[in-house]
Formats: structure tokens, C-alpha cells, sequence
């Protein structure tokens, strides 16, 4: 008698853990599955995408044009085509206003165009070159929108600061706006990098940048730097001790824990690991974080749902982790996914673009 109530206890125990498990493991893993999109065909890396809701959004590419989307992605309709234009980065305020940034001439064939940022009033429908003041910038590879209220004549209002840095290749410049794009500044860091791939703003004053020690690739090491003042000054926050590296994208899905990429060139066969840089006190120190041996995995973007669950695009295949990036796993994000954009709907909920050889989707699955 004793011995069938013990198995009864035990038998009991065990179901709870099994029943514990099985809500770990479901909070763990969302029900959303990235999934490919028609789009039209291109042969390599496509930089950008953004979008201002659920339905309404553009990408860009290095053969000078602009798509859009009404119907989140179903259908997409060709916006521009400027031959000679190699566009890399683009940001919209809302369904009218947004820019559109290049990274100009003297690194890649056939790129002619050297206005580095772009603008529209009526959602893409016509782009005219941005005015701006200080130094030329050659390109630009990333930009980032800081949405601020303020109290306009008695009446809450929005306005936003816009960030935009380049290039790769070198020289390293910025241009801000800290009026909704009316007018623009532009400024070298040259003093503080000499390559410039992404930036991420916490507010108007508080973020960092993704970039490289060294214009020659052979010589640089990745490097992270942090604005305490709107980009006026930069701090050193990271730099990796290996040559051939450069950080590429960042992805801070709160102002506290955020990834960035770390992007190796070297070939030799050899050298084999690659890696992400990761904080959790907002960009004050880095550690890095193993994703995959794999001499050919070269890194592009990165996006986080949340603190755990995040996605990094490489050369050939993206990888996915559930646990904040300690366990990485193969997952299906075509070649070269460059840009990968997460964003929460009115009610939190996640969705998502990414873009590189293909775009795609990030979806919610029913399960039955």
C-alpha cells in the first residue's frame, strides 16, 4: 500500500515538472516564423527597409531604387529607379515624410551619385536632395528617428530628431536633424573612427554607434562608441583586440540590452569564430557573445524580439537564439539578410521585416 501511494507521489511530481516544462519551453518559443516575400529579383545584398505600421512601408537597394507597400508586403510597387544612385539606408517619420541616404562613389562600380541623403513629402511619390550645413559627407549606412513631446503653443506636440552616419570604406561623418528634417547639420568623426555603419539613439542625447578603427579592413578592429550629448562627443564603450573587423548592425529591443554584430574580413580558413558584442546597462560595456565557427558566416543584421529571443543574418544563412544569445541555432533568413527591423504593434505585439538577397516577413502562426 505504501509503495503504490509512493509511485502515486512520484508519478504526480513528475507530471507537474513535465506540465512546467512544456510552459517554459511555449513561453520561449513565440509562434512567429520569419517567411520570404515576392519581391523583385536582385542579385545581391539589399541594404534597408522600414516600415510605419503593420502595412505601410519601403526598402532600397544599390541598383537606385525605392519600393513601397501598402498591404504589409503582399504587393510592392517600384517608387524610383535613379541609375548611378547606390541607396543604402531609409527612415520615415510617418507615411509622408521620410529620407533616404547613399553611400556614394569611390567604393562601389558604378555609382555615380554623390548627394548623400534624399527626401520626400508625399511617401516616396518624388525624393529631392537634402540640403544641410558643415562638411560634405561622401555616404551615408544607417539612420535612426527619436520621437520627442513637447508643449507647442499650449497644444502636446511631437517632433523628431533625426540621426544618420556612414560609411563604410571611410570618411566617417554624421548629419542630425532636431527638427522633424527641416534642416540638417552635418559633422566629421573622423577623430573618433574612420568607418561608420549603424547608429542607435536612446533619446536626443544618449546612444551609440556601430564602427570601425581603421580604413584599411586589414587594420581595423570593430569598435563602438557612445554619445552622451547628441553626437557632439563620443566615448570608446568597446573595441575588439583582431584585425579585419569592423561592427555593422545594432538591434536594442530595450534601452538596456542591446546586440550589435561584429563583422570579420579575415580569410584565413584558420579563423573560424565569429561573434556578437552584447550589454545590459545600455551601451556602457560589451561582452562578447560566440555565434557560430564558420570562416564563411560573415555577419550583417541583427534583430531582438526581445531581451532572449533575436536573429543574425550572415553571408549564407541566419541563426536564431532563445536564450539572449548564449545557444544559437541555423535558421532560414536568406543570403545576406543586412537589415532585420522588429517593431510592436498598439497592443505589444511583435512583427517584422528583414531584407537582404530576399525580404521577409515576420508573422504570427496559428497553431491548430
Amino acid at each position: 500500500m505504501k509503495s503504490k501511494i509512493y509511485f502515486t507521489i512520484i508519478a504526480s511530481l513528475s507530471l507537474m515538472i513535465a506540465c512546467k516544462t512544456v510552459q517554459h519551453k511555449t513561453k520561449n518559443t513565440p509562434n512567429l516564423k520569419w517567411q520570404i516575400l515576392e519581391t523583385e529579383p536582385y542579385r545581391g545584398k539589399q541594404d534597408d527597409i522600414t516600415f510605419v505600421d503593420k502595412n505601410t512601408g519601403w526598402y532600397v537597394n544599390g541598383f537606385g531604387k525605392i519600393f513601397n507597400t501598402k498591404d504589409g508586403g503582399v504587393t510592392w510597387q517600384k517608387q524610383l529607379e535613379q541609375k548611378g544612385t547606390f541607396f543604402r539606408t531609409i527612415a520615415f517619420i510617418d507615411k509622408n515624410v521620410g529620407f533616404a541616404g547613399t553611400v556614394g562613389t569611390d567604393y562601389f562600380p558604378n555609382v555615380t551619385d554623390s548627394i548623400p541623403l534624399y527626401g520626400t513629402k508625399d511617401g516616396g511619390k518624388t525624393w529631392s536632395p537634402v540640403k544641410y550645413n558643415g562638411p560634405y559627407v561622401k555616404g551615408l549606412c544607417g539612420m535612426d528617428i527619436v520621437e520627442e513631446e513637447y508643449i507647442n503653443h499650449g497644444v502636446l506636440d511631437k517632433k523628431y530628431h533625426i540621426f544618420a552616419v556612414g560609411r563604410v570604406g571611410t570618411p566617417a561623418n554624421m548629419m542630425v536633424s532636431h527638427d522633424s528634417g527641416k534642416t540638417w547639420k552635418s559633422k566629421s568623426m573622423m577623430k573618433d573612427c574612420k568607418m561608420l555603419f549603424d547608429i542607435k539613439m536612446f533619446n536626443k542625447n544618449e546612444g551609440i554607434v556601430c564602427a570601425g578603427t581603421n580604413a584599411n579592413t586589414a587594420e581595423s578592429n570593430a569598435l563602438i562608441l557612445k554619445t552622451y550629448d547628441g553626437g557632439n562627443t563620443w566615448k570608446k564603450v568597446y573595441q575588439s583586440n583582431r584585425p579585419y573587423e569592423g561592427t555593422w548592425k545594432a538591434s536594442f529591443p530595450t534601452n538596456k540590452v542591446g546586440y550589435v554584430t561584429i563583422q570579420s574580413y579575415n580569410r584565413d580558413p584558420k579563423v573560424t569564430q565569429q561573434r556578437i558584442a552584447k550589454t545590459i546597462d545600455g551601451g556602457e560595456t560589451w561582452t562578447e557573445i560566440n555565434l557560430v565557427k564558420d570562416n564563411s558566416a560573415r555577419q550583417f543584421g541583427i534583430g531582438f524580439i526581445d531581451e532572449n529571443h533575436g536573429y543574425v543574418g550572415t553571408y549564407q544563412i541566419g541563426y536564431k537564439t532563445l536564450d539572449g544569445g548564449k545557444n544559437w541555432e541555423r535558421y532560414d533568413l536568406g543570403q545576406a539578410c543586412n537589415k532585420i527591423k522588429i517593431y510592436k504593434d498598439e497592443k505589444g505585439e511583435p512583427y517584422g521585416y528583414a531584407i537582404g538577397v530576399n525580404v521577409f516577413k515576420l508573422k504570427k502562426m496559428n497553431i491548430n
